[in-house]
C-alpha cells in the first residue's frame, strides 16, 4: 500500500475515467461526490483551497476536466522519488497485482486502475470538510477485506484509512529517522516485496524477502518493521 505523489504525470492514452471500473467499489459514492465537486471549483478558488501557486495553475486546470480527460495506470500515473525507486516500467506482471496506492480523491487504487491527472491532498480542505470526514471509516472497511497489508502510507494518508492489523515501516540512518529520503527507501522496499516469487503474508515474510534482497530490516513491534539505511 504506497502514498501518491502530490505530482503526476500528464496525458494518458487510456479511455475517460469509469469510476465503475475501478477497485474497491464501495468506494464510490465519496468517489463521486468529490470528482463532482473538484471539477465544478473554478481555478482562482482551486488554487486557494488546494494550496498551490499560481505556477501551478495547469494542475488546478486539469481537475476540471477529472470526467473527459485520458487516464493511464495509476503506477504511471504517479511520479516522484519513491514512484522512481519503485520503478513500475520494469516490474514483473505479477508485482502489479500486489500494488495498491492511497489517494485522497480516490480513496484507494490498485496499480493498474486508470485514473486521470488530478490535484488534491490529504490534508485538503473541500467545501469545508477535510479528506478524512470525507472518507469516515470506508477506506479502513474496504482495507480491512485484504489478508495481509503493508502500508507504506505517510501519515495524513493513513489518517484517511487506517488498517489496524498492517504492518507499517520507520526508516532509520545511525539511529535517527530519515525524511529526506525516507521514500525512495519505502520505493525499493515496495518494489522488492511486489516482485518477490511467492507473496508475503505475514511479517516474517516480509523480513525474510527484504533480508534476501540485501536489506536491512529488522521487527520493532508487532506491527512496525525497522529498516536501517
Amino acid at each position: 500500500m504506497l502514498p501518491p505523489s502530490e505530482t503526476k504525470a500528464p496525458g494518458g492514452d487510456g479511455p475517460a475515467l469509469d469510476p465503475e471500473g475501478l477497485s474497491f467499489p464501495a468506494l464510490n459514492p465519496v468517489r463521486d461526490s468529490l470528482l463532482e465537486e473538484l471539477s465544478s471549483l473554478p481555478v482562482p478558488e482551486a488554487l486557494e483551497v488546494l494550496r498551490i501557486s499560481p505556477r501551478l495553475q495547469e494542475e488546478a486546470e486539469a481537475n476540471l476536466a477529472l470526467r473527459s480527460a485520458p487516464t493511464m495506470p495509476a503506477l504511471h500515473r504517479y511520479t516522484g522519488v519513491l514512484f522512481d525507486a519503485l520503478s513500475a516500467p520494469t516490474l514483473p506482471p505479477h508485482a502489479w497485482e500486489r500494488l495498491a496506492v492511497g489517494s485522497a480523491l480516490f480513496g484507494v487504487v490498485r496499480a493498474g486502475d486508470l485514473i486521470p491527472r488530478y490535484r488534491l491532498s490529504g490534508g485538503t480542505k473541500l467545501g469545508g470538510r477535510t479528506m478524512r470526514s470525507r472518507w469516515g471509516s470506508l477506506i479502513t472497511e474496504a482495507l480491512a477485506e485484504e489478508d495481509f497489508v503493508v502500508d507504506l502510507r505517510s501519515g495524513a494518508y493513513q489518517q484517511l484509512g487506517r488498517v489496524p492489523a498492517a504492518v507499517t515501516v520507520r526508516v532509520e540512518k545511525d539511529g535517527k529517522v530519515v525524511s529526506h529520503f525516507n521514500k525512495h527507501y519505502k520505493g525499493e522496499l515496495a518494489r522488492v516485496l511486489a516482485g518477490a516469487p511467492e507473496e508475503a503474508g505475514s511479517v516474517a515474510d516480509v523480513i525474510a524477502i527484504a533480508r534476501d534482497s540485501g536489506l536491512d530490516i529488522t521487527q520493532n513491534s508487532a506491527t512496525e518493521l525497522l529498516l536501517s539505511v
